[in-house]
């Protein structure tokens, strides 16, 4: 036989039962639900005895049968099982227990129907930002053996804020361009003459990271007398950003001043005095090592003490994480920059000024200002002086 017929065998074989007209016995198809099982012991048999044999694809007119209706009917849920009294009752007891070791009430208790509030994780964020302050934080005296010293960094704190003024942005641009360009001048020498550069670098910077509408480099450049390009603007921001290892997310005492208010249910005009109080510290060279939480606390609780004579209260020192003689100290550097300022003894009045008009309430032209009370606070850093 040739290579051609051998090939035409098979076909003939095939074709064979359809020319005779004699249909061969095929086995019953299963459903599909019956092939796709778990019963492998089934399947062995089949293959095993050759009963089943590979059937033809099934026309369009075949239908698969239907699953019973007792397989595809699903389980019923299980029933509730009655809650344990006792469980109550142990919920009572720890409750009791918890208010008898922290006697403060939960502030954030009536804010759950608030979801912009965050009652359920504020304390978790706070808790957080506390971490954060520590990790990226100024040393004591980083200007030591520097160029630059103290007195010409207030000159340039000085000039920024009249610049934040003029610019009309927000409180924490203000207080965030001071903190990288403290962070910067602790890791990176600076020449005096790339000073200036370096603090409009630092606004530039954290315009970009809190404003909606952040003014143009050559805004700042204009601002500086045209001292500087745009190009040595954006240059320096670039080192500026390398060496701080982009991490901008140091908190503010912004941020922990509105959560103490919050804490103390205090009013417009003691939050102010404390934003006033807390701004002058921008200047002090002395306290750029303070934690930012520390000064927010300090601020308060001077603030509260000149407007109403009022303590710093338990709940105030556990949300805090502040007792009173902590803060102590802090008050008296507080004390000391008003007295500078109202006496005259310094010549960078940017942030009296700004604080004495009345859109800020003349907040600083308050005479609790002038008061005993701050007097006997600065006395003691004042004699040393």
């Amino acid at each position: 036989m040739s290579a051609v017929g051998l090939r035409a065998a098979p076909l003939q074989a095939a074709e064979e039962p359809l020319k005779k007209g004699k249909i061969s016995a095929v086995a019953p198809r299963r459903a599909a639900l019956v092939e796709i099982t778990n019963n492998t012991g089934a399947l062995a048999d089949t293959e095993r005895t050759g009963a089943t044999k590979k059937s033809s694809k099934p026309s369009c007119s075949q239908k698969p049968s239907r699953v019973p209706e007792a397989e595809a009917r699903l389980p019923e849920p299980l029933p509730a099982l009655p809650e344990d009294p006792s469980l109550e009752v142990e919920r009572e007891l720890c409750r009791a227990f918890s208010e008898t070791l922290l006697p403060v009430p939960d502030v954030d208790e009536q804010d759950a129907a608030e979801p912009q509030l965050c009652s359920h994780y504020v304390k978790d964020i706070y808790a957080y930002l506390r971490s954060l302050e520590v990790q990226q934080a100024i040393r004591a005296d980083y200007l030591k053996g520097s160029e630059v010293t103290s007195a010409m960094r207030a000159i340039l704190v000085d000039w920024l804020i009249q610049v934040h003024s003029r610019f009309q942005l927000l409180q924490e641009t203000l207080y965030l361009t001071v903190a990288v360009l403290d962070r910067f001048l602790q890791v990176q020498p600076v020449s005096r003459r790339k000073l200036q550069l370096v603090g409009v670098a630092a606004m530039l910077v954290a315009c970009k990271y809190e404003e909606m509408f952040c003014p143009e480099v050559g805004d700042f450049a204009y601002i500086t007398d045209d001292a500087f390009s745009k190009a040595q603007i954006l240059e320096m921001e670039q080192l500026v950003l390398r060496r701080l290892g982009f991490q901008l997310g140091r908190p503010l005492p912004l941020h922990f001043l509105r959560r103490a208010s919050k804490v103390a249910n205090t009013d417009v005009e003691k939050h102010t005095l404390a934003k006033y109080l807390m701004e002058l510290t921008l200047l002090d060279y002395q306290m750029v090592h303070l934690r930012p939480s520390e000064v927010a606390a300090a601020s308060l609780c001077l603030s509260q003490l000149l407007v109403d004579g009022l303590p710093w209260s338990p709940t105030q020192q556990h949300y805090s994480t502040y007792d009173e003689a902590h803060l102590q100290p802090i008050m008296q550097q507080l004390a000391k920059n008003v007295v500078l300022v109202n006496e005259g003894r310094t010549k960078f009045q940017a942030v009296r000024k700004k604080y004495s008009s009345s859109k800020l309430m003349k907040i600083s032209l308050l005479p609790q200002l002038n008061s005993s009370i701050i007097q006997k606070l600065a006395a003691p850093l004042l004699k040393e002086s």
